[in-house]
């Protein structure tokens, strides 16, 4: 029988009164169904609605944590998780709705002590869609992307995923902590959880995708709180730039910047599209940010004796799934 573990629940909140009105229930639903000792930790990022009085008048039992300012998803999460006092921590988007068995095929996976973490499958709010499963990774160039969501119809397959959703992540505390959280340098967010996943691969660590867990998601419930569509645009990219940079060394990292300029800049700027320069430009101004996670990782990496690059990653993920039958999905 699978061992169970205690799970601090982290849900980060922006303005999302309505939403943990209508799904913090079936959280407290499923992680009392775990039968294990528990708590839920909301941190609330400067919201401007009712979310705070939402949850104190409602759930006066649920650790509040609340930002004196607003510093986004990273920053965020990374106060919920320093708080955090179990053996797992359970990373939830305010606009998931858990199934009540949410975490009943996940305890296996913890019985390895190379496992960093676990994602369940997540479908649409109505309907079954599946939004995402298993990422398998690809390289665009030097672009690592998603190439394709699969799952396997065998539940006694275990199944390598690119890296967590930050939606639904129940991930190994001490692992999580040794790593420091997730990075702040991509507040306010957008890539933060591909870069945990990655950090966590090259440290040699496991993520896994059980499709057999199931949530369900409200599509774009949260970051439609933020700005301009430019400005998350912005954000985006700057971020894709981020990611690379730090995880491309020597004559890798020069390429992708030849990349990023021939396919990325001069296209987006030809069509008018202006916001892409302040991410670009941001590429080079944060380049002392980006050598401090660089310099964080490469020791951590000495440390645990690995040296896995981004190409090695996304080979042992791709050779995973020789001889087994998985259903793809588009990205």
């Amino acid at each position: 029988m699978d061992s169970k573990k205690s799970i601090s629940v982290i849900i980060p909140n922006y303005n999302g009164a309505s939403l943990l009105a209508e799904y913090l229930p079936c959280t407290v639903e499923a992680v009392s169904e775990a039968g294990v000792a528990h708590e839920i930790i909301i941190v609330d990022d400067r919201s401007t609605d009712d979310s705070v009085n939402f949850v104190r008048m409602n759930y006066p039992g649920i650790k509040l944590i609340l930002n004196a300012e607003n510093r986004g998803f990273s920053y965020t999460c990374n106060r919920g998780i320093a708080a955090a006092q179990y053996e797992l921590i359970f990373l939830l988007n305010s606009d998931v709705k858990l199934t009540p068995d949410y975490f009943d095929h996940q305890w296996k996976y913890f019985s390895d002590p190379g496992t960093f973490g676990v994602m369940g499958r997540i479908i649409d709010m109505e309907g079954d869609g599946i939004q995402d499963a298993a990422r398998m990774p690809k390289f665009n160039g030097l672009k690592l992307k998603t190439g394709y969501h699969y799952y396997s119809r065998n539940t006694e397959d275990r199944l390598y995923t690119l890296y967590l959703s930050g939606a639904n992540a129940l991930v190994d505390a001490a692992k999580l902590r040794e790593l420091g959280g997730f990075d702040e340098i991509y507040s306010p967010f957008y890539f933060e959880d591909l870069d945990l996943g990655i950090r966590a691969w090259r440290l040699g660590w496991k993520c896994y995708y059980e499709h057999q867990s199931i949530c369900r998601h409200k599509l774009s419930a949260t970051t439609k709180n933020y700005k301009t569509s430019a400005w998350v645009k912005a954000v985006y990219f700057r971020n894709r730039f981020y990611f690379h940079a730090i995880h491309f060394d020597g004559i890798w990292s020069f390429l992708y910047h030849c990349q990023v300029t021939l396919s990325e800049l001069l296209p987006k700027l030809l069509l008018g599209q202006w916001w892409i320069w302040k991410s670009y430009r941001q590429l080079f101004a944060d380049r002392k940010k980006i050598a401090v996670s660089k310099n964080r990782l490469g020791k951590l990496m000495h440390e645990h004796h690995n040296n896995s690059s981004l190409f090695d990653v996304t080979s042992m993920i791709r050779r995973s799934v020789s001889g087994k039958t998985v259903v793809r999905l588009k990205p």
